[in-house]
């Protein structure tokens, strides 16, 4: 992977537990990142990370035009405190929409491990802090030990995210962070004791996603842009396996050893209902 050395940065954003701005020592590393996207930054260099292999619950999102919502803030902030504590920074002040408007210190160095961005030009990124483990601007193996020192394993054994996996992590790095959430949810940690996606979440409308419910971000992100269509004071379900069918998804089961598309393959709803059948760690999602 890309080691790129630099400095993480916290003010005018709205960083939460997987997504983070980033600016590089040297700007120009920005394009020795691989793969048919570019890394978006701005004249100083500055871009935004999406924490590779990690979803944390959302403390903004909105598509579309839709009013803007978040999960429930108990989980969703305790990631995004978690990440700026792991950093290093001390104080962080925001406003009520998540913008941060002061942190102490200003910056912190740090580096990242990166294969490519993904379609909206983020980088996708493992986040460290302290010494490189190399020389910055090179490519650099990646193995368990080093992967046990980044953020994104951090943050999955303390059970304050959701295994979500793409393609382009290699099978041995995701088999380790599997490990690190298998225990976590075996000592409840965190998100764990209050998880719903396996159990079975209800949905009665918008209010329910945003206070009551904790499951697999891609799921809630699914639903608010399906609720959305409809009546979101009074969800009705119904449609929603058709949605999750037209969304068309690619994934890959890894217990099963297929590949299939669309999440209506893996998630049931009865009633006001939603479950999945598989859990996330046995997921690949491919990247678009």
């Amino acid at each position: 992977m890309l080691l790129i050395k630099g400095s993480y940065h916290l003010v005018n954003s709205r960083a939460d537990g997987d997504t983070i701005p980033f600016k590089p020592d040297k700007k120009e590393e920005w394009e020795l990142v691989p793969g048919p996207h570019k890394v978006e930054h701005n004249t100083s260099g500055k871009a935004k990370l999406r924490l590779d292999a990690i979803d944390t619950l959302e403390t903004h999102y909105s598509r579309g035009g839709n009013p803007e919502v978040h999960q429930p803030w108990l989980h969703a902030r305790a990631a995004r405190d978690a990440l700026t504590d792991w950093l290093g920074f001390t104080t962080v002040d925001r406003l009520p929409d998540e913008t941060v408007t002061a942190a102490t210190p200003l910056t912190r160095p740090g580096w990242i491990l990166t294969r490519g961005a993904g379609r909206d030009k983020r980088c996708i990124a493992l986040a460290g802090k302290g010494t490189p483990p190399g020389t910055s601007g090179t490519q650099i193996n990646v193995d368990e030990a080093l992967l046990r020192t980044t953020f994104n394993h951090h943050i999955l054994q303390e059970g304050l995210a959701y295994p979500t996996y793409y393609t382009n992590l290699f099978p041995d790095l995701r088999d380790e962070l599997t490990a690190a959430v298998r225990r976590a949810k075996a000592d409840k940690k965190g998100l764990w004791k209050d998880d719903d996606t396996l159990d079975g979440a209800t949905v009665t409308d918008i209010d329910s996603l945003q206070d009551d419910v904790v499951i697999l971000p891609k799921l809630f992100r699914r639903l608010v842009d399906y609720v959305y269509l409809g009546d979101p004071d009074h969800a009705d379900l119904t449609g929603f396996p058709a949605f999750l069918d037209q969304a068309a998804d690619e994934f890959w089961i890894i217990s099963a050893g297929h590949a299939t598309t669309g999440l209506d393959a893996i998630v049931e709803v009865v009633d006001s209902k939603v479950r999945m059948t598989r859990p996330p760690e046995d997921l690949v999602f491919v990247e678009n």
